[in-house]
C-alpha cells in the first residue's frame, strides 16, 4: 500500500510502492494521462544523465521497447569501449519511472540499466559496478550500506543592492538576506514528486561577492536509502536544479571552488548499515564494533577514493587546511575539520526534547539508533556518484573484514582541529597523487569483481591526463591562471 502523503505521481496513481511497480502499470499509467513520449535515461562514462527521446506510436510499440529495451553507442558514451564493438542495450527499470517536469508534451522517463551483446549487465556500467559492490558486501559480510548525499552547489546573479550578502555568512539565512530559495524549492518539489527521498534544503555558508557578481550557495539533502537510489537521487538533483536555474536565467555550479580563499562546494556522504533488518552502527552504549570497523574501512581507503570523489584539480583547492573540509585522514564525533565524522545521534534521548518544547504530548516509546550515520567528508560535486559510493562499500567491506579494523579506528581517532595534527596521514594533494593512490589499493577494488581492471586503468589514466601534482604551488599568486582553472572545471560533474 502506497503512503497517502506521497508526492510520487506514479505511485499516487497506482497506489503501490515505487518499487513494485511492472510494465502493465507503466503502460496502464501512459494511456490514462495522456503521455506520448518516453525518455530513457542513463549514467555514462562521464557521470552525467544522458538521454533518448521515444515517441509512442502504439501500446504494441510501447510494450515492446519497455520489455526489450534500445540500442545505443557504446563507444561514445563510454571511454573504454571500443567501436569495433560498441553496440550495447538500455533496459528501463519501472521502479525510477518519473513524470518529466520539464518537458513541453505529457513524457514519462525511466532510469536504465547497461547490458552487452550477449544480454549480460555491462561490467563497466557505473550502476552495475555499484550494484555489484552491494551485492559482495551483502555476500561475504551479510551487511547492507544505505546512503544520504548533501548536495551543496552555487547560483550567480547580479548583486543585489537592497539587501546585499554578506560573505562567508550564508548558513541558513532566510529571504531576504538569502537569494534564490525559490530555486531550491523548486526543485525539491520536483524531486519528491519524481520518487527521491529528500530530507531537507537550506542557505550555506558561501556567499561570495566578485567581478560583480553574486554567488549564493545552497544544500539539498536527501534521506538514506540503498546506495543504488541514492547514487540516482544525486544524479538526478544535479539535473534538475540545472534545469531549474536554468529557467531563472541563472547558471549553477557544483564545482569544488568557485573562488580561491572562499568556501568550496562539498557532496559529503552519511552511510549507515543494516543487518537481517536492524541498523547497527549504534546500540544504548554508543558506537558499536561494526560503526568502528566501517570507520577504518573509510581511513583505510580514505586516499583511493578520492579518485572516485575528486575528480578535477579545483578538487584539491579545497582540500585544504581551516576551510572545513578534510585534509588528514582521521575520524571523530562532530568535529567537521575530520575526513570521517560521526555526527549527533538521538541515543538515550527518546522524546524527551519534545515533551519538553510540547508539554502536552504524552510519552512515546522510540527507537532511534537508526538515525546513526557515520559522515565522510572528503568528496565534492566533481565526483562520479556511482563509482564513489561503490568504493564506499569496498571501504566497508574491508573494514568489517580487517583483523586489524579496530586498532586502526582507535589509532585515527583525532579530538581536536585534525588539521593542525602533522602527524596524521594525508589526503592526495592532486589528481595525479589520487591515481596513484587508486593503484596502489586496486587490489581491494577489483575483489569480487566489483570494479573491471579496465574501469581501474581508465580512471588514473584520466586523472593522470590533468598533469596537475604541485599544481597549487606552481600557480601560488597567479590569480588570472587559478581563475582560468576555475572557469575550466566549473561545470564539472
Amino acid at each position: 500500500m502506497a503512503d497517502a502523503l506521497t508526492a510520487h505521481e506514479l505511485v499516487r496513481a497506482t497506489g503501490k510502492p515505487a518499487a513494485e511497480l511492472t510494465k502493465a502499470d507503466i503502460i496502464a499509467f501512459v494511456e490514462s494521462h495522456g503521455i506520448t513520449m518516453l525518455n530513457f535515461r542513463y549514467v555514462a562514462g562521464d557521470g552525467r544523465l544522458k538521454k533518448l527521446n521515444i515517441v509512442i506510436t502504439s501500446r504494441e510499440h510501447l510494450d515492446r521497447v519497455l520489455t526489450l529495451g534500445e540500442r545505443v553507442d557504446g563507444s561514445s558514451l563510454f571511454p573504454f569501449v571500443s567501436a569495433s564493438a560498441s553496440d550495447l542495450y538500455v533496459v528501463p527499470r519501472y521502479r525510477t519511472a518519473f513524470v518529466n517536469p520539464f518537458a513541453d508534451e505529457p513524457t514519462l522517463d525511466l532510469l536504465c540499466s547497461f547490458y552487452d551483446v550477449d544480454g549480460a549487465p555491462l561490467a563497466s556500467a557505473p550502476e552495475q559496478v555499484l550494484r555489484r559492490a552491494q551485492a559482495y558486501l551483502e555476500e561475504t559480510t551479510g551487511a547492507r550500506l544505505e546512503a544520504l548525499g548533501e548536495l551543496e552547489y552555487y547560483l550567480f546573479s547580479e548583486v543585489d543592492s537592497i539587501y546585499p550578502i554578506v560573505e562567508q555568512r550564508g548558513y541558513h539565512e532566510a529571504h531576504p538576506y538569502s537569494k534564490w530559495g525559490n530555486v531550491r524549492r523548486e526543485t525539491m518539489a520536483h524531486l519528491a514528486r519524481m520518487g527521491c527521498q529528500i530530507k531537507y534544503g537550506h542557505a550555506e555558508v558561501g556567499n561570495i561577492v566578485a567581478d560583480g557578481q553574486e554567488m549564493v550557495q545552497h544544500e539539498i539533502e536527501f534521506l538514506p536509502v540503498p546506495v543504488q537510489d541514492a547514487a540516482d537521487q544525486l544524479v538526478l538533483g544535479k539535473w534538475v536544479l540545472r534545469e531549474v536555474a536554468y529557467r531563472h536565467g541563472l547558471q549553477v555550479s557544483f564545482a569544488p571552488k568557485i573562488v580561491v580563499g572562499q568556501a568550496g562546494s562539498g557532496m559529503h556522504f552519511h552511510t549507515r548499515l543494516s543487518r537481517d533488518g536492524r541498523y547497527v552502527f549504534a546500540d544504548a552504549d554508543g558506537l558499536t564494533e561494526d560503526a568502528h570497523r566501517v570507520i577504518a574501512g573509510y581511513l583505510q581507503r580514505a586516499a583511493s577514493l578520492t579518485a572516485w570523489g575528486n575528480t578535477v584539480p579545483t578538487s584539491y583547492l579545497r582540500l585544504v587546511p581551516h576551510q572545513e573540509a578534510p585534509t588528514a585522514i582521521c575520524w571523530g564525533d562532530r568535529n567537521r575539520s575530520v575526513l570521517v565524522r560521526v555526527p549527533l545521534g538521538w541515543r538515550g534521548i527518546g522524546d524527551r526534547m519534545v515533551r519538553d518544547a510540547n508539554p502536552l504530548e504524552a510519552p512515546q516509546d522510540i527507537d532511534a539508533t537508526d538515525s546513526q550515520t557515520i559522515e565522510i567528508r572528503s568528496p565534492d560535486g566533481s565526483a562520479h556518484v556511482h563509482l564513489l559510493l561503490a568504493g564506499l562499500a569496498v571501504a566497508a567491506r574491508t573494514g568489517l573484514l580487517g583483523e586489524d579494523s579496530l586498532e586502526v579506528a582507535r589509532r585515527g581517532y583525532a579530538a581536536q582541529d585534525a588539521s593542525r595534527d602533522p602527524h596524521l596521514p594525508q589526503l592526495p594533494s592532486s589528481c595525479a597523487r589520487s591515481a596513484e593512490a587508486l593503484l596502489a589499493d586496486r587490489a581491494h577494488y577489483e575483489a569480487g569483481g566489483v570494479f573491471p581492471p579496465g574501469l581501474v586503468d581508465a580512471q588514473a589514466a584520466m586523472l593522470r591526463g590533468y598533469h596537475d601534482d604541485q599544481l597549487s604551488e606552481r600557480l601560488f599568486g597567479n590569480a588570472d591562471a587559478l581563475a582560468q582553472l576555475v572557469a575550466e572545471h566549473l561545470h564539472c560533474g
